[in-house]
């Protein structure tokens, strides 16, 4: 039997490219070469000089990121306040507190704004104050008789030292100031924000006129670019609400103005607030055509 007529038959062509092929590798193999593989991104295996190459690290931003409002949804304040009034239903008016916070368009690590403000509605009358100063003195008469719950100076220092903190601010006469700082008690009071000092007016020579500013009054402070401020108890009017963040935001302008020319600080945003509800943006209006009466919003 002829084998040949059963062998499968192969055209010119097929022998042609089968040698080529063969060419092909085998000049791979002479050239100590192996077929390119790529990763992922593309980038061939081989290529180490570009895939190596330490990546560039992003620039570090020197200001504060802040979103595009132009979108944004905002809201008049009568209105804010019925949505937040909705979060806290069926809880005491004098409890949940109205928040503000105010965004703003700052570098990062500058100088931050810090004050104090009584506002015009008092939002927490049950502050506790400390009167560093000579306890027989006629300093000390003046502030109790302005409301301090706390005076003395060597009583003070112990208490302080032991860990009964029993108040919210602290001020301190000047008399007193050299005695204070030797008695060791910024480490303890300092990280907690109530150490006196000149600087922030806690060192004061007449401390009945100090103690009075501060009953009833409310400290801010910016962190990350955003100053907060407790506003008004939820059963406050949206009258007083609105008088009482006028003041605020006017304390906050001259705050900005009294810095340095060369730091730039300008209002991005302001959001109101409350204990347990989200934050609205106000747009700046006290009501809109779809807000409700005013004296709806002051009933809980």
């Amino acid at each position: 039997m002829n084998t040949s007529l059963l062998a499968p038959r192969v055209s010119r062509q097929h022998w042609r490219t089968s040698i080529q092929l063969n060419a092909h590798l085998l000049a791979l193999r002479n050239a100590n070469l192996q077929p390119s593989r790529r990763h992922a991104s593309g980038k061939s295996i081989g290529d180490k000089r570009e895939r190596d190459q330490p990546k560039k690290k992003k620039k570090a931003r020197t200001d504060f990121k802040q979103y595009d409002l132009k979108n944004a949804e905002q809201f008049s304040l009568c209105d804010a306040m019925r949505y937040i009034q909705a979060f806290e239903v069926g809880r005491p008016p004098t409890s949940p507190k109205y928040d503000l916070a105010v965004r703003l368009r700052t570098i990062k690590n500058g100088p931050t704004v810090r004050n104090r403000l009584r506002l015009p509605h008092a939002v927490n009358t049950s502050l506790r104050i400390c009167v560093i100063c000579p306890p027989d003195s006629k300093h000390a008469e003046a502030a109790k008789r302005a409301g301090a719950s706390v005076v003395g100076e060597e009583t003070v220092f112990d208490a302080i030292k032991e860990g009964r903190i029993l108040f919210d601010r602290c001020i301190c006469h000047l008399e007193s100031a050299g005695k204070m700082n030797k008695a060791g008690i910024g480490r303890i009071l300092g990280p907690r924000g109530l150490m006196p000092s000149a600087k922030f007016g806690t060192v004061v020579e007449n401390v009945g006129a100090s103690v009075k500013g501060l009953v009833g009054g409310s400290e801010y402070r910016e962190r990350n670019g955003v100053l907060r401020m407790a506003i008004g108890q939820l059963g406050f009017t949206p009258e007083e609400i609105q008088t009482n963040i006028k003041a605020f935001m006017s304390e906050v302008k001259k705050d900005i103005g009294l810095l340095s020319d060369r730091i730039s600080k300008e209002i991005h945003e302001v959001v109101l607030s409350s204990t347990n509800a989200p934050g609205f943006t106000l747009n700046g209006d006290f009501k809109s055509a779809k807000s409700p009466p005013t004296r709806d919003l002051s009933v809980m």
